[in-house]
């Protein structure tokens, strides 16, 4: 199964030099059976999307409650075993958590398949986007329309042999 592991680019500095993203149980964002019935669609490819898109509304908050990150949105893509994901049928039509799983055990960041960041002209509406991120959710129609201005910016594709580039690591 793919999950989408939303991190900040500190997150991802120490899941490089740990080499894992997470020890379990963390939250991911996946093709769920409540994604399909919101998302409405069978494609594949737009579901894996709307997933990736969910993992980088929860980075953005990750950045939010970290003031001192980058303002770069990061997802990483990666390849769990079934069974090692696993969606809260309670919470399943709840819009915040659309797409949310838990990944149980350990996940090696060498099982990625992809990062997905931000590029650096992003940085500003992202910043924006997370300082406005609470007000948003109190129902502030202003403060989401500048939370929905970062998801202007499409994240970039990114092999995991660029990851030391991406976080200041390299050689």
């Amino acid at each position: 199964m793919r999950v989408y592991v939303p991190l900040t680019l500190p997150g991802l500095a120490e899941a490089y030099k740990t080499g894992e993203l997470g020890t379990g149980p963390f939250v991911a964002y996946a093709v769920t059976p409540a994604l399909r019935e919101w998302y409405l669609s069978d494609d594949i490819e737009e579901l894996e999307y709307a997933a990736l898109n969910r993992a980088a509304l929860a980075s953005l908050r990750l950045l939010a409650a970290d003031v001192d990150a980058p303002r770069r949105r990061v997802v990483v893509a990666v390849d769990v075993p079934d069974g090692a994901a696993h969606a809260d049928p309670d919470r399943g039509l709840d819009p915040a958590a659309l797409g949310e799983v838990r990944v149980s055990g350990t996940v090696a960041l060498a099982k990625a398949a992809a990062v997905h960041v931000d590029l650096g002209d992003a940085e500003k509406d992202v910043s924006a986007a997370a300082d406005a991120l609470a007000a948003a959710d109190r129902g502030d129609d202003d403060a989401q329309f500048v939370v929905d201005g970062a998801e202007d910016h499409e994240l970039l594709w990114y092999a995991t042999q660029e990851i030391p580039n991406l976080v200041g690591l390299a050689d």
